[in-house]
């Protein structure tokens, strides 16, 4: 068995290829990802023909695919949504936040069509703060928004102010156990200093 596949890019695959590229991939990312996706034709000789006979209708809508999603991007690029969520004073979230819930926030905030396929997201979010999570709006067309993620509104407001999340600190003020027993040494030899043996007096002898 092979250990790659051949196939022909229906349009552009970051760190793989542009629109009709034929490059060799994993079996298992051309039979789980690419093909499935409808972004590959595996590279046979009736694919390739078909391939070269709808190259400039493929071209074409590619091109105006583009042209709608960077006219999309100008009103979504740097736009800042909330999203309220409990969490403990340590900012983990008592869930997370996902892809989903992200295109809804994007969607509510910009009035634009946005699906959780085009959230660029390896893993759900648990941790308050501000996040930029990219959004791709087409294969050649990516724009970034910042989510801001919160316990509350007013919260929501004081990390978007200060571009930090709320968080307590984890700061521990550690008492110097060393230091002190050092202190400690020095006032024991003084009061031995202070209280010396008496000497017997000579009367107390004759006795």
């Amino acid at each position: 068995m092979s250990s790659t596949t051949q196939v022909i890019l229906l349009e552009r695959v970051e760190k793989l290829g542009e629109l009709g590229d034929i490059v060799n991939v994993k079996p298992g990312f051309a039979r789980n990802y690419l093909l499935p996706q409808k972004k590959a034709l595996r590279a046979n000789k009736a694919n390739i023909a078909y391939f070269e006979a709808q190259k400039k209708v493929l071209q074409d809508k590619n091109d105006k695919q583009r042209t709608e999603a960077e006219k999309l991007a100008k009103k979504i690029e740097g736009v800042k949504v909330s999203i309220i969520r409990n969490a403990s004073e340590a900012g983990q979230l008592f869930g997370s936040v996902a892809s989903r819930d992200i295109a809804e926030a994007v969607c509510t905030e910009t009035k634009q069509e946005v699906t959780r396929s085009m959230v660029d997201l390896n893993q759900n979010i648990k941790t308050i703060g501000l996040i930029p999570v990219s959004i791709i709006l087409h294969p050649e067309v990516k724009v970034e928004v910042i989510v801001n993620i919160a316990r509350s509104v007013e919260e929501a407001k004081i990390q978007a102010d200060t571009g930090r999340a709320l968080v307590a600190s984890s700061e521990v003020v550690e008492e110097a156990p060393k230091e002190e027993s050092k202190d400690e040494a020095p006032a024991e030899e003084t009061s031995e200093e202070e209280a010396p043996v008496a000497e017997a007096t000579p009367e107390e002898e004759a006795k």
